[in-house]
């Protein structure tokens, strides 16, 4: 059976090959900058979800001798990718915008564009949201930062729907690469968010506040049990993080009650930190010992 992962980045995959081709032969009908715009955006998306794709299928393969800590960094290395890949579409955009303001613009028939566009609009709204739910669900960052891509989307192709509504209303051609400019603004804002949630974790950042506080929590249900705890370390990859510290035990503790004391703090911790690995170095109380 499919990891549930993989079935939402298939269902990413196949929706932006049917964008890219709507949005494409759209564009070129009617002649508009900025649904071209986004069909380069959408072509953007169906790059990044094919890698989003191949990065959830990798991250769940188990340890292996060469990757003893698992794979869940690849879901940050996908979402980096992603970020620059979504850098480089919307300076593209820019590029050519700015040339059909200075050179003009011709727009054909705009019943084609507006209805490729409230279309993409909406199915965006829907994988986007399956996607988050998924991406949620699963603590995947490759399909949230794909989920965030396509909410991106949704705003985009509505405004260049808007944009191309505008211009059936007025007749001014200008506001198309003016929408195509916008379009890029609010493509760039959401490359600098994920660039910045993806690539962190790559540098071995530390958990959350929240959540490192749900680590004390649990060792705090257990006090009466040990003397004392330091040397907290804590950092994720993907969807997977890693916690490991120190327990001072009590001196006469066996080895088989600090063993069992160990493996129910670890649960604990587990059951509030999915996907999380727990490493407990005990230690024995060497003032009460002397």
């Amino acid at each position: 059976m499919k990891d549930e992962r993989t079935i939402a980045a298939s269902v990413s995959v196949a929706s932006n090959t049917l964008l890219v081709i709507g949005k494409l032969v759209a564009g070129f009908y009617v002649g508009s900058v900025s649904i071209i715009s986004e069909a380069i955006h959408s072509a953007n998306d169906l790059l990044a979800s094919l890698i989003a794709l191949f990065a959830v299928r990798t991250a769940g393969k188990p340890p292996d001798k060469e990757h003893p800590f698992g794979h869940g960094k690849v879901e940050n290395i996908s979402g980096t990718i992603e970020a620059l890949l979504i850098f480089l579409a919307a300076f593209l955009i820019i590029k050519e915008a700015v040339e059909r303001l200075f050179h003009g613009t011709e727009i054909q028939t705009l019943g084609w564009g507006l209805g490729v566009m409230g279309f993409s609009a909406v199915l965006n709204l829907i994988v986007s949201q399956y996607l988050m739910y998924v991406a949620k669900k699963t603590d995947s960052i490759a399909l949230e930062a794909d989920a965030l891509h396509l909410r991106t989307d949704v705003y985009t192709s509505a405004g260049v729907f808007l944009g191309l509504l505008l211009i059936k209303l007025t007749g001014y051609t200008i506001i198309d690469p003016i929408a195509a400019i916008l379009v890029a603004m609010l493509i760039l804002k959401a490359a600098y968010d994920l660039t910045r949630k993806a690539f962190m974790p790559l540098m071995d950042t530390a958990l959350s506040d929240s959540e490192i506080e749900s680590i004390k929590e649990v060792l705090d249900e257990y006090a009466a049990y040990y003397v004392s705890y330091h040397k907290i370390r804590t950092r994720r990859a993907g969807r997977e993080c890693h916690v490991d510290l120190h327990l001072v035990a009590r001196p006469e503790m066996s080895i088989k009650e600090v063993h069992d004391l160990c493996d129910q703090i670890e649960e604990g911790i587990r059951e509030k930190i999915p996907f999380c690995h727990v490493l407990i170095h005990a230690e024995p109380d060497e003032e009460r010992q002397t």
